[in-house]
């Protein structure tokens, strides 16, 4: 099934994947894009963590989000389609939130590689530093509600971002800790519109559209695919 992706990554990169395990956390607008671009690229083996379960206002966005599967937990939705994608491949879903009582157990020092599609900026900050005190290779998401723009893009080291609220705090905290080398990816573009309630005040669920956390996600697929197959 890997044949066209052979053609351009050669048959070792393809080897080199199909024996790599990478952990995704939050698999929802961003981290569903990500999980299923691993899977299509040949990642052999994906462990998906996300408590969630898919909401009909996740249906403008998600993979995971369809008629079909309101009310189903996301991880386990797309645990199936990857399954659906490469019968092959080994998939584990974990139906955590991420807390100081468990990271440790998920991100085992033989993981290969973990993704950071979480919301919240605690779990974030504890899988960031959880893993580079294990020495696991991280990519983490930075925010992409209110944007249009999915070629604003940009991956890049923390120290290094700017324009976004999240990635504004998660540099603060990250440079604080001797972490301002954390590979993230962010949007240069500046957030527009907001949800605001009945009375006028801003909520703080941010709006979103279908084609920006999906280019997000691809384009984290992307990046840690390049840094499995280069490794030495």
């Amino acid at each position: 099934m890997f044949s066209r992706t052979e053609l351009v990554l050669g048959r070792e990169a393809l080897e080199r994947l199909s024996q790599s395990h990478v952990a995704v956390f939050g698999v929802g607008g961003v981290g569903g894009y990500v999980a299923e671009g691993l899977a299509r690229a040949g990642v052999g083996e994906l462990t998906l963590v996300d408590y969630d379960t898919v909401a009909e206002s996740n249906r403008n966005r998600q993979l995971a989000a369809l008629g079909s599967t309101v009310g189903r937990y996301k991880a386990e939705v797309l645990g199936e389609r990857i399954l659906d994608i490469n019968p092959g491949a080994k998939v584990h879903t974990v139906l955590q939130f991420v807390g100081p009582e468990n990271v440790a157990s998920l991100l085992p020092a033989a993981l290969d590689y973990a993704v950071d599609a979480i919301d919240t900026v605690s779990s974030k900050l504890l899988l960031i530093e959880t893993a580079a005190a294990r020495g696991i290779p991280i990519l983490s998401s930075m925010g992409t509600g209110n944007k249009l723009d999915p070629t604003k893009f940009r991956i890049t080291t923390i120290d290094k971002t700017s324009v976004c609220p999240l990635a504004r705090v998660m540099r603060r905290e990250l440079v604080r800790r001797g972490l301002g080398k954390t590979k993230v990816l962010f949007s240069t573009e500046q957030p527009t519109g907001r949800t605001v309630q009945q009375d006028g005040t801003r909520k703080a669920t941010p709006g979103s559209v279908s084609w920006v956390p999906s280019c997000a996600g691809l384009m984290i697929a992307g990046a840690v695919v390049m840094e499995l197959i280069n490794k030495a």
